[in-house]
């Protein structure tokens, strides 16, 4: 079976190429999950043509995703006892997550391999990146497809892309980096008992409703037994988990009793190039027991990739500071923080220090979340005449920004399998 994978992986230069030359590669690796590729040349001229990472399924059909010199992307699929005819298109319908079907147009490239246009602006990429399964039904067949970590496999291949044509394939090393979570690590607490360890780990969170409900990151609760959350200089409060919501990572917590008082989340799209002020509790513990307070601007209206679920923002984050508010200059919450780009990861592909790149979920997919878990919370237009000063807005975040607690005890960890 690893020959004629790999047999498939340079057939997969037909990919992106109308050429009938091979690839030659990979050069350097991309290792994600069952993904494994690199990137790839001409075998004739030896010029940087793409890169792509592929796994295999039981039912023998090898999926490749590939993306090119130019940054178009492509889906592959190839299986050694098909007999396609090359050059006739074909109806393909993809389904994600029993979400409604995307019809797209399969191109067979040779008689084993179909190339599918992955557009970047497309709902196709949105929707293969954070799907969990995938199914294909064509020429009246259905295949279907677990998909395993591909938020992580399209950030390495981009990656891979920019490398390469930057540092040359001889210089190549492993691509993979994606967004790293900006949540304290998980510290070690002193053990109960000699049989039973507990892990913790912080966060942030901040109050969406006079009922007590607060909103946080998915992955900052993600496996913990206990959850508590305290606003600055009181006493922490058990919290209970209502609703996550693990492919937008958010999640909704309830204190027993409610706050005074409560974030006011901005009704309309905040513009790329506006101030933002970012509060959390980054380091707790090492740094200050306070939050912190951080300003920048919205530097994007998208994320890695175009995700347009996220805004890439320049305001200072670090661990701890996930699942904050992003502040307007209006005070009205415009974003969760939630994430930072792996600044050594990137560093050791391209050979330059990322700076400034951070990430907030945008409020449509935060009022989304709060609608579907029926929760009243409070909304504000932006005017001119609302704008304030950072302390100003500091001083009212006190009221309703938390510090997060997850406390993960060692059987729940050994089920969790990962931390934060």
């Amino acid at each position: 079976m690893k020959v004629v994978v790999w047999a498939v992986v340079a057939a997969a230069w037909l990919l992106v190429s109308a050429t009938p030359s091979s690839a030659r590669g990979p050069y350097g690796s991309i290792t994600v999950g069952n993904w494994k590729g690199g990137a790839f040349t001409n075998d004739k001229d030896g010029a940087f043509t793409h890169c792509s990472a592929g796994t295999v399924y039981q039912s023998g059909i090898y999926f490749v995703v590939a993306i090119t010199a130019n940054g178009s992307w492509r889906l592959g699929f190839a299986h050694e006892s098909w007999h396609l005819t090359p050059g006739e298109a074909f109806p393909l319908a993809l389904t994600f997550d029993g979400q409604p079907a995307i019809n797209v147009y399969g191109m067979p490239f040779g008689t084993q391999l179909v190339n599918v246009e992955m557009p970047v602006t497309s709902n196709l990429i949105n929707q293969f990146r954070k799907a969990h399964q995938m199914t294909a039904f064509a020429q009246g067949q259905l295949f279907q497809f677990n998909l395993n970590q591909t938020a992580q496999l399209l950030p390495a291949l981009l990656n891979c892309v920019v490398s390469v044509k930057k540092n040359g394939v001889a210089n190549a090393g492993e691509f993979a980096v994606a967004a790293k979570p900006a949540a304290a690590p998980p510290q070690q607490a002193a053990p109960s008992s000699p049989q039973k360890q507990a892990k913790s780990g912080t966060g942030t969170g901040f109050v969406v409703s006079s009922s007590g409900h607060i909103v946080t990151n998915h992955h900052v609760i993600n496996g913990c037994s206990e959850i508590t959350g305290n606003l600055s200089g009181e006493a922490p409060v058990k919290l209970r988990l209502v609703s996550g919501d693990e492919t937008n990572d958010l999640a909704l917590l309830q204190a027993p009793a409610p706050f005074k008082d409560v974030a006011k989340i901005r009704q309309n799209p905040i513009p790329v190039g506006n101030a933002v002020v970012a509060i959390g509790y980054p380091y707790h513990g090492l740094l200050t027991s306070d939050f912190t307070v951080t300003t920048g601007i919205v530097s994007s209206l998208s994320g890695i990739l175009n995700d347009t679920r996220f805004l890439q923002i320049s305001a200072a984050v670090q661990p701890g500071n996930s699942g904050g508010p992003l502040f307007d200059l209006g005070g009205s919450v415009v974003g969760v923080v939630a994430a930072k780009l792996d600044a050594v990861t990137v560093a050791r592909a391209t050979g330059t220090i990322p700076e400034n790149i951070n990430f907030a979920i945008k409020t449509g997919a935060l009022r989304d979340f709060l609608d579907n878990s029926a929760v009243q919370y409070q909304t504000a237009e932006w005017r001119d005449s609302t704008k304030r000063e950072t302390p100003e807005i500091a001083k009212d975040a006190r009221g309703y920004t938390l510090l997060i607690a997850c406390k993960v005890n060692e059987q729940a960890a050994g089920k969790r399998g990962d931390t934060k």
